[in-house]
Parts: structure tokens; C-alpha cells; sequence
């Protein structure tokens, strides 16, 4: 498939919505250019685990690589990350938490069996960690959501994880706010009853990401923390256009 000059240069959505996953894979392929051979071949590896995992997932109207794609991109080009295990992280941040037991199995010959809770969690970790270093391991756990108390509102429940979770590792919060432009800004490339549920979902989380964000450990550059911040502002201002009751005309 032929892809414009311009395909570098192009917003991720807009991509997503002219080339589809192609489209996508090829950005990515053009955004490893600036890694050296090894860091390209690791950060192929990850992406082939990643598509074999989420084969069969789908985002509404997209399949869920696509949502990778755009989460390890946006850190590559927009926030000019070059560490590679955090880029493997991204790659991977919903691997243990939507495939514990098939990652695990993708590392025993397929003989791994169905586990439960935590147990799935660790040992899932555990492949991650073996085949990508236990830092990799130790970023998709940071951003990997616990069991929830069934008796809480759940949404209280993720906010709580995030501010936690993020709140001792500086380079899980590059990942987590990129996973969420993409679920936040993102959301009006959604469709049906979850264009409304994200929304409410994602809106309180705006200043818990502010303050992340703007945390002197954060690991970002100055105009890259700008560039966020600007995003969480755009987020704000898709949220209340979905959830807010218009002014009423005097």
C-alpha cells in the first residue's frame, strides 16, 4: 500500500481514519528510524506480541492495535521519548490486564493454564519481565488496573489506582497520559453509548494528570509538558461538550 510523503507529519486519528491499521504500522516504522538496530529490533518484538495478543480485540470501531500504535507513537514523536523499555511498555501497558493467561501461555509452549486474579497478574508479569527486563514488567504493572472491590464505585476505584500507582513511577504517568489522549482527546472518534460513558469516565482524572504531569520528576521537557497540558485542556472542553447541559436561549 502507497502512503503519502506526508504520512510523518499527518495526527495519528487522521491516519486512522485514511489508512487504518496499515497506515499506523507505517508511522511507527518511520518513527523507529531514530533508534539504533537493536532498539528497533526489541521494539518490533513487543509490537508482534502486542498484535498477537489483541488479534481478536476491537475498539468500537477499529482494532485495538490501533490504540497501541497511536499510545507508543504519540510518546516517540510528540513527547520525544527515546528510552525503550518505556516505549515496550506502551506497546504492552494492556497485555497483562486484557491476556494474563495467553501471555503466559505465549511463553510455555502453549501449556500454560487459566489462572486467577493476582495469580494472572504476577505470572503474566512474569513472562514480560523475562522476555523484556523487569523494568518493562514493573511500568505495565504500574499501569495495569488491580481487582476492584465490587462493593465501590469502580470509576472512584480506577482514579484511586492511577494517583497512587503513578505517583511513584515518573515514567508510568509518560505512558498512562499518553494512553489517555488517546481515550480523552480521542473520545469524539468514538461512537454509540460510549462516547457518553468514557467521558464521564475519564473527565475527573483531567487535574490528577495536571498535577502529574507538572511534577518536577516527571521526565519530560519543558514544551513537551506544554504540549500536555494543552491536550488535558482540549480533553476538559470535549468533555463538557458531551456531558454538560447546554446554556438554555433567553
Amino acid at each position: 500500500m502507497e502512503f503519502p510523503a506526508y504520512l510523518a507529519t499527518m495526527p495519528m486519528h487522521a491516519i486512522t481514519e485514511i489508512h487504518g491499521e496499515p497506515g499506523l504500522l507505517a508511522r511507527f516504522r518511520l518513527e523507529l528510524r531514530a533508534f539504533d538496530e537493536a532498539a528497533r529490533e526489541r521494539l518490533t518484538e513487543a509490537l508482534d506480541l502486542a498484535a498477537e495478543l489483541h488479534r481478536d480485540d476491537r475498539r468500537v470501531r477499529e482494532p485495538y492495535l490501533n490504540h497501541l500504535l497511536r499510545v507508543a507513537i504519540r510518546m516517540m514523536h510528540h513527547y520525544q521519548v527515546r528510552d525503550v523499555d518505556v516505549i515496550v511498555a506502551g506497546l504492552l501497558h494492556d497485555a497483562v490486564e486484557d491476556h494474563p493467561d495467553e501471555l503466559a501461555a505465549a511463553s510455555s509452549g502453549g501449556r500454560a493454564g487459566p489462572h486467577d486474579g493476582e495469580d494472572a497478574t504476577a505470572a503474566a508479569l512474569a513472562v514480560l519481565a523475562e522476555r523484556f527486563g523487569p523494568r518493562v514488567a514493573r511500568l505495565v504493572g504500574a499501569v495495569t488496573n488491580p481487582a476492584y472491590d465490587p462493593g465501590r464505585d469502580k470509576h472512584v476505584q480506577y482514579r484511586e489506582h492511577v494517583a497512587a500507582s503513578l505517583d511513584r513511577e515518573p515514567w508510568a504517568r509518560v505512558i498512562k497520559i499518553s494512553d489517555f489522549t488517546d481515550n480523552g482527546v480521542g473520545v469524539i472518534h468514538t461512537v454509540g453509548p460510549k462516547v457518553t460513558s468514557s467521558a464521564r469516565k475519564y473527565r475527573p482524572l483531567v487535574p490528577v494528570y495536571r498535577d502529574l504531569v507538572t511534577r518536577p520528576d516527571t521526565p519530560l521537557s519543558a514544551p513537551v509538558k506544554e504540549h500536555i497540558l494543552g491536550q488535558l485542556d482540549l480533553a476538559e472542553e470535549r468533555f463538557s461538550a458531551i456531558l454538560d447541559e447546554p446554556p438554555h436561549p433567553n
